[in-house]
């Protein structure tokens, strides 16, 4: 038997990145950000609407929002047919490259991420391959809504109200599968439990609900090696990706989810700091959650 904790304490997405240090030298169109919601455990003030005008000049605009030519230059004019804005209006055209059994590279509220079918075992192999990952460490799943987790895992154990206080938001549920879990046994197979998310992006949820079932979801890029803030990040990985849908700079740095084991009724274990720890334990300790080592 795998344990979760082995995996993310040794994630691929520990690296921490200070975004305010990026020296950006290009200014990313706002067609190109995704509709976000900010929900959950973790707000996130995008700061003043920018301006558009010819000329347009970095100094006066949030750090955030900023590109560095170095390490987020798109390079559109060699891969046109790749990479697409992620709004709503390439939502289905993702949905149906999901149920296709393709891998797209997709944003979230934390990292980006290669993202399939989960109940497609053709895909889910082929992230593996993409990353170079181990199948002996596990994928965490993706759903549109808090309301759609049950469908998955054990839920039942747990007060009322406290996934929806965890949720939408930076953080991913570590629960039992449970014998009524609509996951295929070849999802992860040697685990008896299942890391899910919600992130706190429009794009990434209305993908999940659009393709009525779990999406397999884990960082874009390869095993060991730092996460992807930007689509210029994992470039190089883009050939294996039907589609790659940007969403501009993250600007939560490379921490990634904090992962927490839920399993236990009233106890918790953070598997992975991530990057929203603080506010995952006080929502916790707020419903009489007591931590185990």
């Amino acid at each position: 038997m795998f344990l979760w904790s082995s995996v993310f304490v040794n994630a691929d997405c520990e690296n921490m990145l200070n975004i305010s240090s990026i020296q950006g030298r290009f200014l990313l169109n706002t067609s190109l950000l995704p509709n976000l919601s900010f929900r959950g455990v973790c707000r996130l003030a995008l700061g003043r609407r920018l301006q558009q005008s010819q000329g347009i000049r970095r100094r006066g605009f949030s750090k955030n929002m900023a590109w560095s030519m170095d390490r987020c230059e798109l390079g559109l004019e060699v891969k046109i047919g790749v990479v697409h804005p992620a709004t709503d209006a390439y939502a289905a055209e993702a949905v149906e490259a999901l149920k296709a059994g393709k891998v797209i590279a997709v944003p979230t509220d934390t990292l980006y991420g290669f993202a399939c079918d989960a109940c497609s075992l053709e895909a889910v192999n082929r992230i593996y391959d993409i990353k170079g990952r181990k199948h002996t460490s596990p994928l965490a799943i993706c759903v549109g809504d808090v309301a759609d987790i049950d469908r998955f895992a054990v839920t039942d154990h747990l007060p009322r109200g406290l996934l929806d206080d965890l949720l939408p938001g930076p953080v991913t549920v570590v629960l039992q599968r449970g014998e009524s879990s609509a996951l295929e046994q070849s999802l992860n197979p040697g685990f008896d439990s299942i890391g899910v998310r919600v992130p706190d992006c429009n794009f990434i949820r209305n993908i999940a609900r659009g393709s009525r079932t779990a999406v397999a979801l884990t960082s874009a890029n390869l095993s060991g090696q730092p996460s992807s803030v930007c689509v210029k990040d994992f470039d190089k990985l883009w050939e294996h990706c039907a589609s790659v849908y940007d969403g501009g700079l993250l600007p939560s740095g490379r921490a990634g989810s904090t992962v927490v084991d839920l399993t236990i009724p009233h106890k918790y274990k953070i598997l992975r700091p991530g990057s929203a720890r603080e506010e995952t334990v006080a929502i916790l300790e707020k419903y009489s959650f007591f931590e185990t080592v």
